[in-house]
């Protein structure tokens, strides 16, 4: 049984189409990459999957459960965690103190520091940054760091929106390894992304949204192959 199922999804804002009658599944421990051009969709797909919007036609199911239209906190507590292309950080507060932060509102529970929070630390690489301000850590480490706050809220489906933009490319491949030891450890993630070389080499399989509408899927090989995707988003240079 899939980990997360979409059917009919739409989303409409005013006279615009965001999402059309799209249908996709995810299983348990796959990665699946979200692509298309400004305004394909794709963040708000997400955002539809968390509960920060309402669809206004389709079903969304995790884990063998209805979600449709549940809050954000709900779909969270189901299992579901976010990071964002605009980094949400408390800039003034340390490292560590932002992890306890993002539990401590999640489970309802009191700011405390134990073991948990230090393997998260060593296991992200944001061990040697733990105390420093938020506002002072490296564009990586604030992307480790949104990371670390989703993971502990313990959720087995990760939704990454962008996390790879404005890295190096030895930043793109560290967070590649990252994202690849959470999948041995049973995480399961869709991933949106503009960067194609860390989309096609992350991803088991590729979706292409073209203004709202699922235009090809599958393998990241087949879809840089698809002429559909190489007229609407790839551009005929990348087929050379």
């Amino acid at each position: 049984m899939a980990l997360l199922e979409v059917q009919g999804l739409t989303k409409k804002f005013g006279g615009l189409v965001a999402v059309k009658n799209l249908d996709f599944c995810l299983n348990e421990k796959e990665i699946l990459g979200l692509i298309g051009s400004n305004g394909s969709g794709k963040t708000t797909v997400l955002n539809l999957i968390m509960g920060f919007l309402k669809p206004d036609e389709g079903i969304i199911r995790f884990d063998g459960e209805n979600i449709t239209g549940l809050k954000s906190y709900q779909i969270n507590k189901k299992g579901i965690a976010m990071t964002f292309q605009l980094i949400r950080l408390f800039n003034n507060l340390s490292t560590i103190q932002n992890i306890m932060v993002a539990r401590a509102e999640h489970y309802g529970s009191k700011l405390h520091k134990d073991e948990e929070l230090i393997e998260i630390l060593k296991q992200i690489g944001l061990w040697q940054v733990r105390d420093h301000p938020a506002k002072q850590l490296s564009l990586l480490d604030k992307k480790r760091l949104q990371l670390a706050m989703a993971l502990v809220t313990k959720p087995k489906l990760l939704l990454l929106d962008e996390l790879a933009a404005g890295l190096n490319p030895k930043e793109i491949v560290e967070i590649m390894d990252l994202i690849f030891g959470l999948r041995d450890e049973g995480k399961t993630f869709l991933i949106v992304e503009h960067v194609m070389k860390f989309i096609t080499s992350v991803s088991d399989r590729i979706i292409v949204l073209h203004y709202g509408e699922k235009i090809a899927e599958g393998t990241p090989r087949e879809v840089s192959k698809n002429q559909k995707v190489i007229e609407a988003y790839l551009g005929k240079t990348y087929a050379t």
